[in-house]
């Protein structure tokens, strides 16, 4: 036998992703750029703020558009899990997005509706085995020949003659299933 060889899986997906930046805006190179994403919505989002709220912090003086800036340029390569913070927000969007089960092929999985499962069973009457049948080894292993229906004549309307039993009892054909097998079995032991 030959050693298991174990299976390696590489990706260079990081090495060939270069980050998306704005550094131009037609013929304007923007000063200190290129920026970020990341950086682009807090220089939005947070001088939108300090507009709005100018009242509350003017006793600061500078200190909070210091601080603003400082934040754009903290977050220039910031890494949540070895990835940028829009990448790593829209992945949990994504996460809360996907179906409790996850997909299938790209559609939702989902466990199949409950449904009644109905069946049947039968329950066969078997003639007590001859004695020529409990010696016969191909009967108890269940490997005789297919029984015939019994069928017994009505009285009166025969128009063959009768034949005489004769005193030796006919060889009756083993269980063919193994529920015949199991009822036969138990009608032996319930005899001894």
């Amino acid at each position: 036998m030959t050693p298991a060889v174990a299976r390696v899986g590489r990706f260079y997906t990081a090495a060939r992703r270069h980050p998306w930046v704005l550094g131009k805006v037609a013929d304007w190179k923007i000063p200190l750029g290129p920026y970020t994403p990341a950086q682009i919505a807090l220089a939005v989002g947070g001088g939108f703020l300090l507009v709005k709220t100018v009242s509350w912090w003017s006793w600061m003086g500078p200190v909070p558009m210091v601080a603003w800036v400082v934040a754009i340029w903290v977050v220039r390569r910031p890494k949540i899990a070895g990835r940028a913070p829009v990448q790593a927000a829209w992945g949990w969007v994504l996460l809360g997005w996907q179906p409790r089960g996850g997909r299938i092929g790209g559609r939702a999985a989902r466990d199949r509706a409950a449904r009644w499962l109905l069946g049947g069973f039968t329950i066969e009457r078997l003639p007590a085995p001859g004695p020529a049948a409990k010696a016969t080894p191909s009967c108890a292993a269940g490997q005789g020949a297919p029984r015939a229906p019994l069928a017994r004549p009505a009285a009166g309307r025969s128009s063959a003659p009768r034949r005489p039993r004769s005193a030796a009892p006919a060889v009756a054909a083993g269980p063919v299933s193994g529920v015949q097998q199991l009822l036969a079995l138990a009608q032996q032991g319930g005899a001894r």
